[in-house]
């Protein structure tokens, strides 16, 4: 057990202290063992947890080095690093400028006169072997993609060097690296809009702790002075080894310590949970209060059921972002209302949701059903839900622009869960139906 502490708590050691490092210092492991005296295993891990921390990064032919770490919303954006992976390139010159983030990409398929307009600072032009253009993107303060496969001259590469500017080649042709990047930017831009645990627990107080040693009086007063009815419980290293309740310590005397009572490795997310996995983790759980924690257990801070609902909530007002398949999928399909007001949705099946048959996708069928499940039993009770169980009868099949109509009936609503029958029909003729219970991640 010694033993581990040791090691846990060099590692921490490890990490404040490239934490402390300048930025743009190289990182050795080797050098970094020798320094500190630990293995260079030891020095590894800790190299590979502050990458995934975002303080350092690999770069190709430089090695390992200490950057700053970005906000999550700057993260998303594309660097001219990350073009060099997506389009598969190679760097000419300039690389001291890989990690400058570029805000659009211009296609230069025009003289270079009509190409100025278009160029500005923080763009890439991408464009074929015409060194004059590959010279005014960089006098105007823009990145340079050269597709074919081509290069340039030493005057351009040492220009780039020069600005810090990066120019790339691809292999591959304009139209190829185009769409490349632009999938890129829009897979980012659905990132963007997931909330994580970060989100909000990063921007939290310090979350106030109890030691395993704490007594019922202690819990008490801190209890009484921040209003909270949670708390962790963490050791001399601030790891994680239980949570407490005012329900777990009910009819307890005041000298009982959190070692009697204290629920022993309870559930617990990172910073990179989602919040939608957090809401379904209490839902299912039945739980109120999750801990944040690190790899190593050690406490980040915490989230309530109502600070993740309430996320959830306003994500949902924010303006979209890209979109996912499943939007993509439903925005062929539009709400109506029977006479008594229940809810109902009309669509067409498109070619993308088509099987090599020419039928309809079983996989996109589901998908369909599902989300007009969710959207029926929130018309109903105002609440969000998750999928917990579903079971579905393909009865005919359907074909490309067919007209379907999709009619939710309600079986049983309780605080809990939410049962439905879902009937797609064709021309008045049944063509499939599924039954499911949604749960509730509102409950509690």
């Amino acid at each position: 057990m010694d033993g581990l502490d040791e090691t846990v708590t060099k590692h921490e050691q490890l990490l404040r202290h490239i934490e402390q490092l300048k930025i743009g210092s190289k990182i050795s492991v080797r050098r970094l063992a020798k320094e500190m005296s630990v293995s260079e295993g030891t020095a590894y891990r800790a190299v590979k947890e502050a990458e995934n921390l975002g303080i350092v990064i690999t770069k190709e032919r430089i090695g390992t080095v200490r950057v700053e770490k970005r906000p999550r919303g700057l993260s998303e954006q594309l660097t001219f690093a990350d073009v060099v992976n997506i389009v598969e390139g190679h760097v000419l010159g300039g690389s001291e400028g890989l990690e400058k983030p570029l805000h659009k990409y211009v296609i230069g398929a025009m003289r270079e006169e009509a190409m100025a307009r278009y160029i500005d600072a923080g763009s890439l032009l991408i464009v074929g072997n015409r060194e004059d253009a590959h010279s005014l993107a960089l006098e105007q303060g823009a990145g340079v993609l050269i597709t074919g496969g081509f290069g340039t001259s030493r005057e351009v590469k040492q220009l780039a060097d020069q600005i810090s500017l990066p120019i790339i080649s691809s292999r591959h042709d304009t139209f190829t690296v185009a769409s490349m990047i632009n999938r890129a930017i829009f897979d980012r831009l659905i990132k963007k809009k997931i909330m994580l645990i970060e989100d909000i627990a990063a921007s939290k107080p310090k979350t106030l702790t109890l030691k395993i040693n704490s007594t019922l009086i202690e819990f008490e007063e801190l209890s009484a002075t921040t209003g909270y009815h949670h708390f962790a419980i963490v050791d001399e290293w601030n790891r994680l080894i239980g949570i407490v309740s005012r329900k777990d310590v009910e009819g307890l005397q005041p000298e009982h310590t959190m070692d009697k009572c204290m629920i022993r490795n309870p559930i617990t997310v990172t910073y990179q949970t989602s919040l939608a996995s957090a809401a379904q983790m209490m839902a299912w759980e039945g739980v109120d209060y999750l801990p944040v924690v690190d790899r190593n257990r050690k406490l980040l801070g915490s989230v309530t059921r109502r600070e993740v609902l309430e996320a959830l909530r306003n994500a949902q007002k924010q303006p979209q972002l890209g979109e996912t398949f499943d939007q993509l999928i439903w925005n062929g399909f539009a709400e109506e209302r029977n006479e008594d007001g229940s809810l109902f949705f009309r669509g067409f099946i498109i070619p993308q949701m088509a099987t090599n048959l020419g039928t309809i996708s079983e996989g996109v069928l589901v998908n369909v059903m599902t989300q007009a499940g969710y959207r029926a039993a929130r018309d109903m009770s105002g609440k969000d839900y998750v999928l917990d169980n579903l079971t579905t009868y393909f009865i005919r099949p359907v074909q490309i622009e067919d007209a379907v109509v999709l009619r939710p009936l309600l079986l049983e609503m309780s605080r809990r869960t939410c049962k439905l029958e879902i009937a797609i029909s064709r021309e008045n003729h049944l063509v499939c139906k599924a039954v499911m219970t949604l749960q509730s991640i509102e409950h509690g």
